[in-house]
């Protein structure tokens, strides 16, 4: 089996992104699935364009696409991409749509085939805090998850995938006026490991108490 792992390089002002830092840290076997590494550009549409030519490239058994979440406390697998880029900041290259579908001919969600459920049992039982997020943003996040469940599924292609998003580390939060919660690159990164650890193991999601009340 083999996992294609994405993570976004800095943006936002920021010198390091947990994402890339905790990929960069995973091991490349993991319960005898292999694991490929690939940074993306925190740029509209170029982010879908290199994660779907790694696709086409590797043909991957899954995609877990990786990213930052500042103000998250836990890792946080994704459950839907929505079909609309609404950028509160600009991208890596100034884009900054608004009010924009993704794809014109896509459905207005997509959600994840990967266990999302099994992830976060996989990752609370590591000892690491974890919870379902219904919500993805609409920045290059969304933007790339969505990309990547349109691909594959325009493509009838064979190939789970899904987001997860993660905290700040520790040095980006030391000067922030206000108290934000963050973790480690390490955990972040055995974090990921349990999740590719539950996506080999289940072929299907576990149904577990994950929703939320707002």
């Amino acid at each position: 089996m083999k996992i294609l792992v994405t993570a976004f390089d800095p943006f936002g002002g920021e010198k390091i992104n947990p994402a890339l830092e905790a990929v960069k840290l995973m091991k490349d076997e993991i319960v005898g699935a292999e694991v490929v590494k690939l940074m993306v550009p925190t740029v509209f549409r170029k982010s879908i364009d290199k994660a779907v030519k790694a696709i086409e490239k590797e043909n991957p058994d899954a995609v877990l696409c990786v990213g930052q979440a500042g103000g998250r406390f836990d890792l946080s697998p994704e459950r839907v991409a929505i079909n609309m880029d609404d950028s509160r900041i600009e991208d890596n290259e100034g884009n900054q749509p608004i009010d924009e579908p993704i794809y014109k001919d896509g459905d207005s969600a997509y959600f994840s085939t990967l266990p999302i459920k099994a992830i976060v049992k996989e990752i609370r039982e590591g000892g690491l805090p974890a919870s379902v997020s219904n919500t993805a943003g609409t920045f290059v996040c969304n933007h790339l998850m969505y990309g990547v469940l349109y691909h594959i599924a325009k493509n009838e292609k064979n190939i789970r995938g899904g987001f997860i998003h993660v905290p700040f580390t520790p040095e980006q939060v030391v000067n922030r006026l206000t108290p934000s919660p963050y973790m480690s690159a390490e955990d972040i990164a055995r974090g990921l490991e349990l999740a590719v650890k539950a996506i080999v193991e289940n072929e299907e999601d576990i149904s577990e108490i994950g929703g939320k009340i707002h």
